[in-house]
């Protein structure tokens, strides 16, 4: 019995392990929305038509892995920029109740200075970005009521110009920006 038990965690553990840094292919599609960016403008589906995107969930009170995911946001633009990829960003605010339109502004700023094609969204109550976030992207949103902190999840998604999830990336793999850089190159040629 313990020799079982032991047997069948290991092939659980192999069978996980075997997943990390590989892309995970989706092929959802993202339905229609409309919020509000750092600029207090109206942005969503109707202007990422026909564009490649990549999105992400933060918030900016986070003590933990934001800032990183943040950081590494921006890195990912001034390389799309570099091999002059027109691509947008998109920026999920998972605290929308903190996260204001000037709020998110202020905190692209420590990032990016520029916002041409970066856009950090809020204008939605915290049941609208949970269910967005599980239904159209599979990852979970949670705001606990006993703490300040949102369990999000932590990967990058990228969307094709038809609205589709073709993939979707750990921030913490050690080539995810290159794998990213190399899947948004074959989406638009």
């Amino acid at each position: 019995m313990k020799t079982m038990k032991l047997l069948s965690i290991f092939v659980i553990a192999l069978f996980l392990l075997s997943a990390c840094g590989q892309p995970k292919q989706t092929g959802r599609q993202v339905t229609s929305f409309s919020f509000t960016d750092q600029n207090g403008k109206p942005f969503g589906t109707d202007q990422l038509a026909g564009k490649v995107w990549i999105a992400d969930f933060i918030f900016t009170n986070c003590n933990s892995v934001c800032t990183p995911m943040s950081h590494k946001m921006a890195d990912l633009q001034s390389t799309l920029k570099e091999n002059g990829l027109e691509v947008e960003l998109v920026t999920f605010t998972v605290d929308p109740e903190t996260d204001t339109p000037q709020v998110l502004k202020e905190y692209v700023g420590q990032f990016s200075d520029d916002e041409s094609n970066w856009h950090l969204l809020s204008g939605y109550s915290q049941e609208t970005i949970e269910q967005l976030a599980m239904n159209q992207f599979q990852t979970i949103v949670q705001k606990p009521n006993e703490s300040g902190q949102v369990i999000h999840g932590t990967n990058f998604f990228i969307i094709d110009q038809r609205g589709t999830i073709v993939n979707e990336y750990s921030y913490i793999e050690e080539s995810f920006d290159e794998q990213m850089i190399d899947e948004v190159k074959r989406l638009v040629k």
